[in-house]
């Protein structure tokens, strides 16, 4: 340990100590008396381009007609909002000022997908919040959630929803690949492309995402050891 390492025999060093712990981390996770919470990174991602949408608001219809059988947007997965109009009593503002963004775009609100740790998932009591093949999505697994609401107040991007009729919550699954949202949409401003990390420029619309569990952050241990 002693002698000088050279930049070309470290970073050889280090590839194969990164080859090594990813090829025996699924005999560790198989093998753990208490199941870790990684979730494999999602194979894709809804983007949206707000310079092109319309208004017309049938991603929602779409969404909602194809995942809950009923014309629903308040529990569509997807979310359009203005926020700035005018009407007979000159501009008026909702929640978020100017347009979702502080402009006077309509925006698109979409899941994002998260990267682990996820803050849904890290949230949900029940382990309800599962990786749903074959695009590894993100989702609630009906038959364990208990209608509580930890996932909704605990996502940054404000973007789980609750059905109140079947007192479950839910969110984007990326239709198993096929986004009928992006399919629905007339002017082409949805995109189903390659997953890439949204969290990071993604403006967020509440704190979210600190709650954990007692017993998940036990487990959480494991792998976040000082």
């Amino acid at each position: 340990m002693n002698q000088d390492i050279s930049r070309r025999h470290f970073l050889k060093l280090s590839g194969l100590s990164i080859i090594g712990i990813s090829s025996l981390s699924p005999l560790i996770v198989r093998g753990s008396s208490k199941p870790l919470i990684i979730m494999d990174q999602a194979g894709g991602v809804i983007v949206a381009d707000p310079t092109k949408c319309v208004g017309c608001r049938r991603c929602e219809l779409a969404c909602t007609e194809y995942n809950d059988g009923k014309a629903q947007p308040s529990i569509a997965r997807v979310k359009v909002n203005r926020n700035l109009n005018f009407g007979p009593k000159g501009l008026q503002l909702d929640q978020r000022g100017p347009g979702n963004w502080g402009n006077g775009l309509i925006i698109q609100d979409l899941c994002k997908q998260c990267a682990h740790p996820v803050p849904c998932a890290n949230a949900c009591p029940n382990d309800a919040i599962i990786v749903k093949p074959p695009t590894n999505a993100r989702m609630v697994d009906v038959h364990k959630c208990v209608g509580c609401k930890l996932c909704l107040s605990s996502c940054p991007w404000e973007m789980m929803v609750f059905d109140k009729e079947k007192n479950k919550a839910t969110k984007c699954f990326l239709c198993n690949g096929k986004p009928k949202c992006v399919e629905a949409c007339p002017a082409e401003s949805l995109s189903y492309v390659s997953w890439h990390d949204l969290t990071g420029w993604a403006p967020r619309r509440a704190s979210g995402g600190t709650f954990l569990p007692a017993k998940k952050a036990a487990r959480c241990i494991e792998c976040h050891k000082k």
